[in-house]
């Protein structure tokens, strides 16, 4: 695959970095940076680092700005169901959000067996484990067959070591983590908000496969959600028309998600204990093109990618001095 001059450009103007040392209280995760600004707002930028494994693994064209605009739509999409951490978005990358007191646990949906990291339910199930997230998995299932019903299977984060971990829905409450209620809620609400996103995934020929849901208590102890919804990070989705057939020849559906990665980096180390390869120019062009083709059919919007014709990082600082301008 020969890279265009045009690709070349998106590989170099990356986000890799959004660290401004004008804003106060800087934290930086796997994917975005964010920054308390003390009077119950947070500054959120998605970056286009891309992380598998617990790992970074490089960085994508227009992935912060895909990242955004999907969570936009969702968000929008299921205000009625659950409020939001959004204010507003002062540039393709970042949001405005209000400060909420995190909860330490996330809330994976899943309508499927499948996935490749040492937390899916499909990696345990091959070693025999039957009993998994609290949740009892009938004997007889095949990757990436369709579960008996939807399931939870929260994980901690936070922890000690940096990685997420696997935990039943009984021991959330049983060690502090979470109370009856809050449980309960998040609980509610993640089924809620998956059954939407499975609808309108499937009018355009998508399954939603799985996600994960980050909740947070907002000043009057409501749970809300934030960072991100249903977007190609934080979720899987398949091809609806393809899948049948793709699955009934044992093949892995075509993915529009990090799965791709994912599978990529698996076909070539254990990414557990090896070395991790780096990722070619082109490999990192096909999925970002993935990721923008997944925005595409979700929303039924185009993608704009006039917003990556100018340095990535000049333009975002650029909306943050008008946004924020007695910080900078």
């Amino acid at each position: 695959m020969t890279i265009s001059d045009q690709d070349k450009w998106r590989l170099d103007n990356v986000l890799v970095d959004a660290e401004f040392s004008e804003l106060p209280d800087f934290q930086r995760g796997k994917v975005r940076e964010s920054y308390d600004l003390g009077d119950g707002r947070r500054v959120m930028i998605a970056t286009d680092r891309q992380s598998a494994f617990d790992h970074v693994l490089a960085a994508v064209p227009d992935k912060g700005h895909v990242l955004t605009a999907t969570a936009a739509f969702w968000f929008e999409e299921t205000q009625d169901i659950c409020p939001n951490h959004v204010i507003s978005y002062p540039d393709p990358n970042v949001i405005i959000a209000k400060r909420l007191e995190m909860l330490p646990i996330e809330m994976v949906v899943r309508d499927y067996i499948t996935g490749t990291t040492d937390t899916s339910i499909w990696t345990m199930y091959a070693k025999g484990e039957r009993d998994v997230y609290g949740q009892t998995l009938p004997g007889g299932l095949e990757k990436n067959d369709a579960l008996p019903e939807t399931i939870i299977t929260p994980t901690t984060k936070g922890s000690v070591d940096g990685h997420d971990h696997p935990i039943s829905a009984q021991e959330v409450v049983a060690q502090g983590l979470l109370t009856q209620a809050q449980w309960d809620e998040a609980a509610s609400k993640s089924l809620a908000l998956f059954e939407r996103g499975r609808e309108i995934a499937a009018k355009n020929g998508l399954i939603l496969v799985d996600t994960k849901y980050e909740f947070g208590l907002d000043e009057n102890g409501v749970v809300t959600i934030a960072d991100e919804i249903h977007t190609p990070d934080s979720s899987r989705y398949w091809d609806a028309a393809l899948y049948p057939g793709e699955h009934a020849a044992g093949k892995e559906p075509a993915s529009l998600d990090k799965e791709f990665l994912r599978l990529w980096i698996r076909a070539r180390c254990n990414p557990y204990t090896d070395p991790l390869p780096e990722i070619p120019g082109e490999t990192l062009v096909e999925f970002s093109n993935k990721y923008v083709s997944l925005f595409e059919r979700v929303t039924g919007k185009t993608f704009d990618r006039t917003a990556q014709e100018v340095p990535v990082r000049d333009r975002i600082r650029a909306a943050l001095t008008t946004a924020f301008p007695e910080y900078f």
